[in-house]
């Protein structure tokens, strides 16, 4: 099974949960060629570098610029454009009509005025075998009119293209492409003469030959090149971060991979997110941290998860690559991709990359200093719930002021705060603001925070209680305060204390008791609820603030035992692929793991997950004990480090030590009566998430 990143997901999964367990080309490299040679086997010519080769790859960092932008110009704030791999992987609508379309398309929904620039090819554009001169090949059905042709085509539209090839013998793909091992001056100068603006420099079939010196060695082939016809471009150093790339490559490239492959899931964007977060020291105009290719619009995630992957590479100074097929692109798409305030973080040209502030439970706070002294503020919530998160203008950075302006850059308002800056910010969510000290702080509303206490769980018939707390957070008064909550379709939504406020001074809260009836027969699940609260400053300048939620419709467990394993959760979160039912959680996709096992133990009920997870059940106050035996699962021989623990209503309840690929099961016992939920967590451990399938075995309900 391949998933959804075809063979690349593999390895981007030997990155994140094996990788001591690697794809067979990179086991030759760490072999190496002499081993090779030793048990009979040849080794391809290509696999050694050239004479030419050695002779660039011996340049010291001496002999280099400290930064390839300070030589070249490129880059000088993160590239933009698209890559079509994220979409359509090596099936055969990658093509010249694709990427001709791609072009118009920048053109005409206005991506191309929004800062997209490169069309990028990626892997599978070349016949597998060079020429009778070493050259390489374009696909004839492909590309018909030819890679030059091809440029001709884009550049036409004022845009740039960008073409795939590895620091390899081949590329990535199983098929085998040629790569530019041994062929770097040949290769850069054909790129060049065709009029290729990037390179993606990828890491496969490398032959254990370090990776500073293949990456160097392209890197002056590709200044050959230059000065011979006159084209700059841009390099983008792919090798997955596995060398640590942001420590020497400034002098190489003008981007690096820091992660393994993403995929188009939540628990995937979060790990690279959460990989690359901590790199911004390096980052800087020419030279940027590259966490991968956007997967918005592809379909594995909500539009709210999408805003979020967007929010957090913008803010993150990441390079903007469109990954999805622009043709088939719904409009919450392109209004994504598309959000220029956004952009403009990412796009800023002081070149910062974000600094996290704060990430206590998942709830993370985020600031980038720009170049016009305001700070971008990302208030992001990992989690599966609604949660308050705050900072200050003095926590991001910004100089005391009497109040600040506070621009919201999804929803494109604008308010003025007092110095806090919060929000209550839904499941799997990001706010983002601009914030910036401002003397005409009055013309603009009070900010506020719409917050929601609790979940809105209710039973088939009855009522769930909520509470919404409106909090004035600017500098002069919120008058003519009112709040409204709407369920779905056919739900009421009764406030059973004040809902509205005729004045609420500056750091005042009103809050508000709710009850939220489903309608009868309605059906078990999840559903979107909306509030939002309308306001006036005292100058009479209209302010709103809006804050998405979920209400769910649930039934508790019967009387008796019940295995987890057989019962609707309310919700789970999971840091690979999902959570499985009575199996492990084997890799990406849904169904694909394995009987439950732990420390040579098989179990038949449980739940499979992968740390960092949450799955959350409701309860009711009608159970009694949770029990489990606990542990990582057998299928993962090592690495594997995680801590399992039970939370009732949100206290935690029980947890282990951390429990590694090595232990036995461990029992987990937690009283939880009373307890309306019941959440299941487990952690990473501190360490990461590789190869950490988290088993709940014989989880079971006792109520």
């Amino acid at each position: 099974m391949t998933g959804r990143n075809g063979h690349r997901e593999q390895r981007s999964r030997t990155v994140r949960h094996s990788p001591r367990s690697t794809i067979w080309s990179r086991f030759i490299g760490c072999l190496g060629a002499a081993i090779l040679t030793a048990v009979g086997l040849s080794v391809p010519a290509a696999a050694h570098p050239s004479p030419a080769t050695k002779a660039t790859a011996a340049t010291s960092a001496s002999e280099t610029s400290s930064s390839a932008a300070a030589e070249d110009g490129l880059a000088l704030t993160p590239p933009m454009g698209f890559n079509n791999w994220n979409s359509t992987h090596c099936r055969d609508e990658f093509n010249e009509e694709m990427i001709k379309g791609i072009a118009d398309l920048f053109v005409s929904k206005g991506l191309k005025k929004a800062g997209y620039e490169y069309v990028n090819l990626d892997d599978c554009w070349a016949l597998p075998d060079r020429d009778a001169n070493g050259k390489l090949v374009p696909d004839p059905k492909r590309f018909p009119g030819g890679i030059k042709g091809v440029a001709d085509y884009v550049h036409s539209k004022g845009l740039k293209l960008g073409i795939y090839t590895s620091a390899g013998t081949q590329t990535c793909d199983r098929l085998g492409f040629p790569g530019a091992l041994g062929h770097e001056e040949s290769d850069a100068r054909q790129f060049a003469d065709w009029g290729v603006d990037y390179l993606k420099y990828d890491n496969c079939n490398n032959w254990g030959i370090d990776a500073k010196q293949r990456y160097r060695a392209m890197r002056e082939a590709l200044k050959k090149a230059s000065e011979a016809t006159g084209r700059k471009i841009v390099y983008s150093i792919c090798e997955w971060g596995e060398n640590k790339p942001w420590e020497w490559a400034k002098d190489v490239g003008q981007l690096w991979r820091t992660t393994g492959d993403i995929s188009d899931n939540w628990g995937s964007m979060l790990s690279i997110a959460k990989q690359n977060l901590p790199l911004a020291e390096y980052a800087g105009p020419g030279h940027w941290n590259d966490p991968d290719m956007l997967e918005v619009g592809n379909g594995g995630m909500t539009d709210t998860e999408y805003r979020s992957h967007f929010s957090l590479w913008s803010i993150m100074a990441a390079p903007l690559l469109i990954g999805t097929d622009l043709r088939k692109a719904t409009p919450e798409t392109y209004e994504i991709l598309g959000n220029s305030e956004v952009i403009a973080v990412d796009q800023d040209q002081l070149g910062k990359q974000g600094k996290v502030l704060s990430s206590q439970n998942g709830r993370w706070v985020i600031a980038k200093e720009m170049k016009d002294g305001s700070r971008a503020i990302a208030l992001f919530n990992e989690t599966d719930r609604p949660q308050h998160i705050a900072t200050t203008a003095a926590e991001a950075g910004l100089p005391q002021a009497p109040a600040y302006k506070l621009r919201d850059l999804w929803q494109h308002r604008t308010y003025q705060t007092a110095g806090t800056v919060s929000a209550t910010v839904p499941a799997h969510g990001t706010v983002l603001y601009r914030v910036s000290a401002d003397k005409n702080w009055a013309a603009y509303p009070p900010a506020a925070d719409l917050g929601l206490k609790g979940t809105a769980l209710a039973e088939a018939g009855t009522p769930a209680k909520l509470d919404t707390t409106f909090t004035n957070l600017g500098r002069g008064a919120a008058r003519s305060v009112a709040v409204k909550v709407t369920g779905p379709e056919g739900w009421s939504a009764k406030a059973t204390s004040p809902s509205g406020a005729t004045s609420l001074g500056s750091g005042k809260t009103l809050t508000t008791h709710w009850r939220l009836a489903p309608p009868a027969g309605a059906k078990p699940g999840a559903y979107d609820l909306k509030l939002r609260a309308d306001y006036r400053s005292p100058s009479g300048a209209q302010g709103r603030t809006e804050l998405s939620s979920t209400a769910h419709v649930v039934v508790a467990p019967p009387s008796g035992s019940s295995s987890a394993g057989d019962l609707p959760w309310v919700s789970a979160t999971n840091g690979w692929g999902p959570v499985e039912r009575n199996t492990s959680v084997g890799e990406s996709e849904a169904g694909d793991g394995h009987q439950l096992t732990i420390g040579g133990t098989t179990y038949a009920k449980g739940l499979g997950a992968h740390a960092p997870s949450e799955i959350t059940y409701y309860t009711g106050g009608r159970c009694s004990t949770f029990s489990a035996q606990v542990g990582v699962d057998d299928e993962k021989n090592q690495n594997g480090t995680v801590t399992f623990e039970v939370w009732a209503d949100g206290k935690k309840a029980a947890s282990t030590g951390t429990l590694t690929t090595a232990d036995s099961a461990k029992a987990i016992s937690a009283a939880v009566d009373g307890a309306e939920t019941v959440r299941l967590v487990a952690t990473d451990a501190g360490d990461g998430n590789d190869s950490d399938h988290a088993d709940w075995a014989d989880a079971t309900f006792s109520c």
